[in-house]
């Protein structure tokens, strides 16, 4: 029976992550060991559950429907021992994070040491993903997003302040093009357009003129899918850069940024932790929630 269980954490990991390799680094597991795992299962119930080529692996027809009905199941045996927590009285395990980039700053770079010196059985397994991923379906235990983008049947958890977007220019290129002063004036200027890795799309800036939401298709000659770039572009004078205000708060400090169109830029709901509702939390989860209420509270007194 470990065997078959084995087996099948094998299959789900590699339906999830449609590769082997990264399969096999979510179950700390050798590629080979993996690949030996789910061929003992396909053995066992003489299927072949996995259609494997040489650019990618997926599950074949009868994996699929073998697959969705153990999930429920194997979802239950999760709960089982995490169950056994309670019973210890302190959480054990890998608790796996779901996270965009801009989280790392705001978020997890000012918790990560304190939270795991405080869990030392406690594994943290954090991807970091820019798209809206269903965490549910990928196996994580809580994902950190945007109020904004977060469904209604989740709970959630704030875990930092009202954002705010702005719009950054070098010094030298405000005073060789000017300072817009509406947002339609940046179809006069050179802009650093962000795209969506995903889509493939390009972002379009968003504002809020007297209450009403506008968005701006800009143009310019950099286009990038990565902040910290899009910062540099800035810095370097390519263009004017609309970014998280508190991922430029250096360089405004030290003035080597300008923010412009302030007035059209308002607060938007923060970061939030969240996860599927359910009537008993696990414990290694319950532990991160209550750090970082923890934490933001002592935030807010200090």
């Amino acid at each position: 029976m470990r065997d078959d269980y084995s087996g099948l954490n094998a299959l789900a990991a590699v339906a999830d992550k449609r590769s082997f390799t990264a399969a096999a680094a979510q179950l700390s597991v050798t590629p080979s060991a993996l690949s030996q795992s789910i061929r003992a299962l396909e053995e066992r119930v003489g299927v072949r559950l996995l259609q494997r080529t040489t650019r990618s692996v997926g599950l074949t027809e009868a994996g699929e429907r073998f697959l969705a009905q153990l999930r429920p199941a194997m979802a239950s045996i999760h709960a089982a021992f995490e169950s056994l927590d309670a019973v210890r009285g302190r959480p054990s395990g890998t608790l796996r994070l779901n996270v965009p980039r801009l989280a790392i700053a705001a978020v997890l770079d000012s918790i990560l040491g304190d939270f795991l010196a405080a869990n030392p059985e406690l594994k943290l397994d954090i991807v970091v993903d820019d798209g809206i991923t269903n965490i549910v379906e990928h196996g994580f235990d809580a994902g950190i997003r945007l109020g904004e983008t977060l469904d209604k049947d989740v709970v959630a958890l704030r875990v930092t302040d009202d954002l705010r977007m702005t719009v950054v220019g070098s010094p030298a290129y405000l005073s060789a093009r000017g300072r817009p002063k509406h947002p339609r004036d940046l179809h006069a200027h050179d802009c650093i357009n962000f795209r969506h890795l995903r889509s493939g799309t390009v972002y379009r800036w968003e504002f809020s003129d007297k209450g009403r939401d506008l968005t701006v298709a800009v143009e310019g000659r950099l286009i990038v899918n990565d902040n910290e770039l899009m910062i540099r572009g800035a810095l370097d004078g390519v263009g004017l850069a609309y970014v998280m205000e508190h991922t430029v708060e250096r360089e405004l400090a030290d003035k080597r940024l300008v923010r412009v169109l302030s007035n059209y830029c308002p607060p938007f709901p923060g970061l939030f932790l969240y996860y599927p509702s359910r009537t008993q939390l696990p414990l290694k989860l319950r532990a991160l929630v209550d750090f970082l209420r923890a934490r933001r509270s002592g935030a807010r007194t200090s």
